[in-house]
């Protein structure tokens, strides 16, 4: 039948099947070994997601519509670059566009608390690390789409700046323009912090 999925034996889920050998398989309609590459990046990709957008629920909505895109356009890609570099950047063009068409920013309410520690911490550091967090949100609010992605990939994913260059598509010089932007901004806005 044409355009049947085939289902052929669980490809190999150890750490040494190559992501190379799985999209190809993937791409020829191997669903066992997509669910290897999600399974794989998944995780990666929602810590990203959640970064830049914020909210959890909105990062795995994010993540998963980019592995719907990734499946249906893996006859496309051609390994010019690593799979997961390929996905990071599906991920991150997903984010910028919901952050993009989100403006005016929702209120902070929305967003989830940070839990308590398990451990006996004073009412007042909960209440510093709350207000610390509620006010980098803020900042990082303030930050365009672009400045927010580089900061993101830069500072908390500890990405180098020739990934988040490949990833987002632009210069090196580029993102080091928009991640100088991006800490000069939270800088200002975190000033009472320092």
């Amino acid at each position: 039948m044409a355009g049947a999925r085939t289902q052929s034996a669980p490809p190999d889920t150890r750490a040494g099947t190559d992501d190379a050998l799985l999209a190809v398989r993937a791409a020829e309609g191997d669903e066992d070994a997509f669910a290897v590459l999600v399974q794989r990046h998944a995780p990666a990709l929602i810590r990203l997601a959640t970064s830049l957008l914020g909210t959890a629920a909105e990062a795995e909505d994010a993540v998963q519509d980019a592995f719907i895109s990734a499946w249906r356009r893996l006859p496309e890609f051609q390994g010019r670059a690593a799979f997961g570099t390929w996905m990071y950047r599906i991920v991150t063009n997903r984010c910028l566009n919901v952050l993009r068409a989100r403006r005016p920013v929702a209120p902070l309410e929305a967003a989830g608390e940070v839990p308590a520690a398990e451990h006996t911490v004073s009412p007042a550091r909960i209440t510093e690390g709350r207000d610390a967090v509620r006010e980098l949100r803020e900042a990082l609010d303030l930050l365009s789409a672009e400045q927010r992605a580089c900061w993101v990939l830069r500072e908390l994913d500890g990405r180098s700046y020739e990934f988040v260059a490949e990833t987002l598509g632009i210069s090196q010089e580029a993102v080091r323009a928009r991640v100088f932007r991006a800490r000069r901004c939270l800088t200002q806005a975190l000033g009472a912090w320092r």
